[in-house]
């Protein structure tokens, strides 16, 4: 039951912020992607000597970071709306900043953009670096001074150089067309491999299961981006049939073979074909309500902004008081305080948290290596370029380990370009870049402070209803006497899918602070139980397989 007193939940973490993690399976190939959308046009700039424009360049240059995960037609889709939402809201900076002086009005704009820009790439879940390299572009962009008449012509460049982008973010899929779905299924395998070898004694590990579930999640919405006809889909049909076994595995891991599972997901990761798996009646009747998810239509977008609305606020205030604080302090630069805040804001305020100590920390190391390559940049604006597309290269190879890590190549970038106009005082540069980034981390950890998320324990009660009702439904079609195996299988990944959002939610809304009581029981028994239907689903897909082949259990491990 809920307490009806709001109490002050979680900690704000310490120990672990600034750990390594093990880099990205793909860490190279965003950071390739960038060097590879940057150079052609800062280089064209330089030997034009308008490297004045780099600005407007780079800002369709820096969408080859998105969409690195998602099959070719969905990156295709989702690197054209991300280069028309850089460069629409780089004309709406541009646009500001020609008709107005006022930084005030300009740090507001920056703010307002910053908040759209958060909760549309988290609506959307367009992933990483979601919101951060968007906002720093148009909010640099506030306060670069601009005429009405010069604005058409800088978003050309900016669209000009997105489509380049687009082009290099495309062009993998010429020489490895399923990498990244794939690489989702290897991800998936190993997870399940990695539940299946826990200690049953253990309940299995939560952790591991729900983080399994998650893989596998995401493994079948990159599969469900294929078309399931013509020249592909015998890869994608293959691909389906393993990450049925690994959903076997999660169900039932005592009768799962986690090696065999690995060795799956090694040759997916390679360059060879995909594995084949010997296929049963289990197994077709699973494709059956695969085909039946995939044809549902997806939770239109305007149903994920509403839970959105307390971290878009957030964002706003936070941004807007931090450049705000900035100008009060008199440092000339207020839009890298403010992008600083916007960096910030993560699911929860614990996350928020974690990443304002990385932020602090990756800057002022940052700032310090910016101190060492100066020298060097000033001699020939060539080396500053250079130094730039090592920089970038850096930050994306090394974001994955941890965000402030990525920061203290990120932000001697961002101090080397503000020079390519003219160079600057180094000394000058450095001191409002610390000072900026200490006043926009703390501003905007105040201002997540004050701007509380109320509705996280709300959401966390319907993701329990929503569990609750997949799972009464998968019960039922179990409980008949002859249940279609494709509303079976499809009820099935329901519920699945309904519990993967539900550990997230109530993830995110334990880290959350000055909230009421969240249903942690409730949460508890929706899981256990909602597992043990999983695990009935597939038991009783194998009876069926038993029945129509004569086969044992024995026969469909994988």
């Amino acid at each position: 039951m809920r307490s009806a007193t709001p109490t002050l939940r979680g900690r704000l973490p310490l120990v672990g912020t600034l750990r390594l993690r093990r880099p990205s399976d793909i860490w190279f190939k965003p950071a390739l992607s960038v060097v590879a959308s940057l150079a052609p046009p800062n280089l064209t700039l330089l030997a034009l000597g308008r490297l004045d424009l780099a600005m407007y360049t780079m800002a369709g240059s820096m969408c080859a970071l998105y969409a690195h995960n998602r099959p070719y037609a969905a990156r295709a889709r989702t690197l054209a709306w991300v280069v028309l939402g850089m460069v629409g809201g780089l004309a709406v900076a541009l646009t500001a900043a020609s008709l107005t002086g006022s930084a005030v009005v300009l740090v507001t704009v920056g703010a307002l953009l910053a908040a759209a820009q958060k909760v549309l790439t988290d609506a959307t879940r367009v992933g990483p670096p979601g919101n951060v390299v968007l906002t720093f572009i148009t909010s640099a962009a506030l306060f670069v001074p601009q005429s009405i008449g010069q604005v058409p012509g800088h978003v050309a460049l900016a669209l000009a150089a997105g489509a380049w982008a687009w082009a290099v973010g495309m062009a993998p899929g010429l020489v490895r067309p399923h990498g990244p779905e794939r690489r989702a299924t290897a991800a998936a395998l190993d997870a399940a491999a990695a539940y299946a070898g826990t200690d049953p004694a253990d309940d299995g590990h939560p952790g591991a299961r729900a983080a399994g579930y998650a893989a596998v999640q995401a493994a079948w919405q990159a599969l469900f981006a294929l078309p399931a006809t013509g020249a592909r889909a015998a890869t994608r049909h293959a691909l389906e049939h393993l990450l049925v076994r690994a959903e076997v595995a999660l169900a039932a891991p005592a009768d799962t073979d986690p090696a065999r599972l690995r060795a799956w997901a090694r040759q997916l990761r390679g360059t060879g074909r995909v594995p084949r798996v010997a296929g049963t009646r289990a197994g077709a009747d699973d494709l059956l309500g695969v085909r039946a998810e995939a044809r549902v239509r997806p939770e239109p977008l305007w149903h994920r902004l509403g839970p959105l609305a307390p971290l878009g606020a957030r964002t706003a205030v936070g941004c807007a008081l931090a450049g705000y604080a900035s100008l009060a302090l008199g440092v000339g630069r207020p839009y890298w305080a403010l992008v600083t805040a916007a960096s910030l804001y993560q699911a929860n305020l614990s996350l928020t948290w974690s990443r304002a100590v990385q932020r602090v920390v990756g800057n002022i190391a940052g700032v310090l290596v910016f101190a060492a390559l100066a020298p060097l940049a000033h001699l020939h604006q060539a080396f500053l370029v250079l130094i730039c597309l090592v920089c970038a290269f850096g930050a994306e190879a090394l974001i994955s380990r941890n965000y402030w890590l990525g920061s203290v190549c990120v932000t001697p970038m961002a101090l080397l370009i503000s020079e390519f106009t003219r160079y600057q005082d180094p000394g000058e540069l450095m001191t409002e870049r610390v000072a900026d980034t200490l006043v926009g981390a703390l501003v905007g950890f105040l201002a997540a402070v004050a701007v509380t998320n109320r509705r996280a324990g709300s959401r966390v009660e319907r993701a329990v209803a929503a569990a609750d009702r997949a799972r009464e439904h998968a019960a039922r079609l179990l409980a008949a006497p002859a249940p279609d195996p494709a509303a079976l299988d499809a009820a099935r990944r329901e519920l699945a899918a309904a519990l993967v959002d539900l550990r997230a939610t109530a993830d995110a809304a334990a880290g959350e602070w000055w909230q009421r009581s969240l249903p942690q029981e409730r949460v508890v028994l929706a899981e256990r139980d909602g597992h043990r239907t999983l695990a009935a689903t597939v038991r009783g897909r194998t009876a069926r397989a038993d029945q129509d082949t004569g086969s044992t259990t024995e026969d469909v491990r994988p």
